[in-house]
């Protein structure tokens, strides 16, 4: 092998590590755990694609099961793209599938929990977090993102440090951007002793029921109505 050829292998497997170092990319391992919910969203835009422009939810389950979303947002055409377990490296991965086609105006994402339950470092989760806003908005650079914060889900209260750490880093992130807005349910969740309030969670402890998501309603909707109005500062 000529020194030539050599140098210039060299040069790009720095160019490449520079790369991931640089964009947070790696290679992607998890799709095996989402072809059917992401085939399940393609066979249904195919049937009768979503309008444009209008209002996207997307996420971990805390999104799929919100399965009165539509009755709970009557006035606002709401487009569900949550997938059960998923992390923000998984919706980033299908962004180009399941988010950019349909040109939001608004996104409403909930993801990083399942992330930090598994082992990430806040640090990888809220890098994710970061390559999200930027895959979105190099493509549709007015569209304006609510991200949720992390819910108290009794059954890992051991992660609420951590929780509580990345929702202040994701917030601080979320003012030095005017279409950003960071949106903390993880207060309006707890009872007057600052617990969890048992009676909005499922038996397993984790995924909300009815009463759960009203709270969600009820904090979430002023941050749609502003966000489709226009930017949040």
């Amino acid at each position: 092998m000529g020194k030539v050829l050599k140098r210039t292998l060299l040069f790009s497997a720095l160019l490449l590590g520079l790369q991931v170092v640089v964009f947070g990319q790696s290679e992607y391992k998890r799709s095996a755990l989402w072809e059917k919910e992401i085939a399940a969203f393609a066979a249904a835009d195919k049937k009768d694609f979503p309008k444009k422009g209008k209002v996207l939810f997307v996420g971990s389950s805390s999104i799929r099961g919100w399965r009165t979303l539509k009755k709970d947002f009557p006035d606002i055409y709401a487009i569900n793209r949550g997938f059960g377990g998923s992390h923000f490296e998984d919706v980033n991965h299908y962004a180009e599938q399941i988010v950019l086609p349909y040109k939001p105006k608004l996104i409403v994402l909930y993801a990083g929990e399942n992330d930090i339950a598994a082992g990430k470092t806040i640090e990888t989760v809220f890098n994710d977090y970061k390559r999200f806003v930027s895959i979105v908005h190099a493509k549709l650079p007015k569209t304006r993102i609510i991200v949720v914060s992390a819910k108290p889900s009794p059954s890992r209260l051991g992660f609420a440090a951590k929780y509580k750490e990345l929702n202040s880093l994701m917030k601080a992130e979320t003012e030095k951007d005017k279409r950003l807005m960071f949106v903390d349910v993880w207060t309006p969740m707890l009872d007057e002793t600052g617990e969890p309030k048992k009676e909005i969670f499922q038996n397993d402890r984790l995924h909300m029921n009815a009463e759960g998501y009203k709270i969600w309603r009820e904090t979430l909707l002023p941050y749609l109505k502003t966000g489709l109005k226009g930017n949040f500062k």
